[in-house]
C-alpha cells in the first residue's frame, strides 16, 4: 500500500512547478505538528502543500502526499496509513480533500495524539471542525483562504511585486499608497478583467476556458462537497441551484424569503439552511445586522453571490452596484468583522461605516456619521475619506 501511495505522491511532488506563493503560504505557521487549510476549490490549496513539501530537505521517504477520495486508499484507514508511515519513518504527512472522508475528525485526532508525526490537510470551506464530536479544533491550527486578491492577480499578470496593506493604513494613507501604486501600474488598465476572471489562479493556466473551469467548481461544490458535509438528499441539489440562479435575478436588498420559497418549492427554514449551506461553501456571502448575530435561520440583510466572478460566469446581467459591493465585503469579509449599518453599506470592526458608490458618489447619506468613508469606484487616487475601490484589492 505504501509503495503505491510513495509512487503517485513522488510523482505529483515532482511534476508541481508553481513558483508563485499565494499570501496564505506566507502566514501558515508550519511548526505546529497539526495544520487544515480551508478554502474553496481552485484557490490553490493543493499548490501549497506541494510546495511546502517541495521546500523540506528531507529524502523522499520522509515525506508523503495523498488524497482522501483516492481509490487507493479506499480500503485503509487514515490511521492505518499514519501508523505504516510512521513506523516506516515518516516525518510530514499530506492529507488532501480530508472532507471526502467518512469521520476524518475522529482519525486525525488518533494520529495527532498517538503517532509522532506533522499532518497537513486540506478541505472545503464549508468544514466546521469545532462543532465536530473529536474536537479537532484544540488539536488542528485552521486557516481559511481566499480565492485571488486583486494585489495577486497583479502580481500574477505582470510577473511584478506589490505590498499588501491593512485597513488601517488604507484608510488612514490611502491617497500615499494609490499614488505609489499608480506609479507603477494603472490598476484600471487590468481592474475589470479581474472583476471578470481574476478570482481563481487557473485563470492563468488557460483564460479561454476559466468560465468552464468555474461552473465545474461550482458544480463540485454543489453536487460533491455540501452533501457531504450536510448530509444533503441527491433530490435538494437542484434546488440549491436553483437558489443560486434566483440570487442572480434578484438585488442584494430585494431578498425575499417567501417568494424563494414558493419559487424552489421548499419551506422557510430549508431555505434558511440552503442559504447557510451555500455561504459556508464560498458561493453566497450574506451580510447581516450586528443585531441578529450568526443565526441562520434569520433573514441576511443582503445576499450575494462570493465574488463577482461568479456573477459575471452566472448572470445574465450584471448591475455595477452589486459588483462594486461584492468585490468590497469579498475583500474584507475573512479578516474583518463586516455587518449591515443603520446607515451606509457596510460596518467593518465595529470602527468604519462604508458606502460604496461610483466617482459622483457623495457624502449626503453618511455625513453625519463618525468614521465614515466613500469607497468609490472609477477613481484611481482619492482625497480626504473618499478612498478608490480597486485599492481594497491590496489588503491581501
Amino acid at each position: 500500500m505504501l509503495d503505491k501511495l510513495f509512487e503517485k505522491s513522488n510523482q505529483i511532488l515532482k511534476l508541481q512547478n508553481y513558483e508563485y506563493k499565494r499570501y496564505f503560504y506566507h502566514t501558515i505557521n508550519f511548526n505546529d505538528k497539526m495544520i487544515g487549510i480551508l478554502g474553496s476549490r481552485g484557490v490553490g490549496k493543493t499548490t501549497v502543500i506541494i510546495q511546502y513539501l517541495n521546500s523540506l530537505d528531507l529524502p523522499k521517504s520522509k515525506k508523503l502526499y495523498f488524497s482522501a477520495d483516492s481509490i487507493i486508499t479506499s480500503s485503509i484507514s487514515l490511521y492505518e496509513i499514519a501508523e505504516q508511515f510512521s513506523k516506516s519513518g515518516g516525518q510530514v504527512l499530506a492529507i488532501d480533500e480530508i472532507h471526502k472522508y467518512k469521520d476524518f475528525e475522529k482519525e486525525l485526532k488518533e494520529i495527532y495524539d498517538f503517532l509522532d508525526l506533522k499532518v497537513i490537510f486540506s478541505g472545503s470551506s464549508a468544514l466546521q471542525l469545532e462543532h465536530k464530536k473529536a474536537d479537532l479544533s484544540r488539536r488542528a491550527v485552521l486557516y481559511r483562504v481566499k480565492g485571488l486578491s486583486f494585489r495577486e492577480f497583479l502580481e500574477l499578470k505582470l510577473d511584478m511585486k506589490f505590498k499588501s496593506y491593512s485597513l488601517e493604513s488604507i484608510v488612514k494613507n490611502h491617497i500615499d499608497i494609490a499614488d505609489e501604486i499608480t506609479n507603477i501600474v494603472k490598476p484600471f488598465e487590468y481592474f475589470k478583467e479581474y472583476l471578470q476572471y481574476g478570482y481563481f489562479p487557473y485563470y492563468f493556466e488557460n483564460h479561454e476556458t476559466y468560465s468552464i473551469k468555474l461552473e465545474e467548481t461550482v458544480n463540485t461544490v454543489i453536487e460533491s462537497d455540501l452533501p457531504i458535509i450536510f448530509n444533503i438528499e441527491p433530490q435538494s441539489i437542484q434546488k440549491l441551484k436553483q437558489l443560486v440562479n434566483l440570487i442572480c435575478s434578484s438585488k442584494p436588498y430585494e431578498l425575499n424569503i417567501t417568494a424563494f420559497s414558493k419559487k424552489i418549492g421548499i419551506n422557510r427554514n430549508t431555505l434558511y439552511q440552503y442559504i447557510h449551506y451555500l455561504t459556508m461553501g464560498n458561493i453566497f456571502s450574506s451580510l447581516r445586522a450586528k443585531t441578529k448575530g450568526d443565526n441562520i435561520f434569520s433573514k441576511p440583510q443582503k445576499l450575494y453571490l462570493n465574488n463577482p466572478n461568479l456573477s459575471f460566469s452566472y448572470c445574465q446581467s450584471n448591475e455595477i452596484g452589486t459588483i462594486r459591493e461584492q468585490f468590497f465585503l469579498n475583500m474584507l469579509s475573512q479578516e474583518h468583522d463586516v455587518s449591515y449599518p443603520k446607515v451606509g453599506d457596510f460596518f467593518v470592526d465595529e470602527q468604519y461605516t462604508f458606502e460604496i458608490g461610483g466617482k459622483n458618489k457623495t457624502f449626503s447619506q453618511i455625513k453625519d456619521v463618525e468614521n465614515s468613508f466613500i469607497v468609490a469606484d472609477d477613481i484611481e487616487i482619492g482625497f480626504g475619506n473618499k478612498t478608490p475601490l480597486w485599492l481594497f484589492g491590496f489588503l491581501y
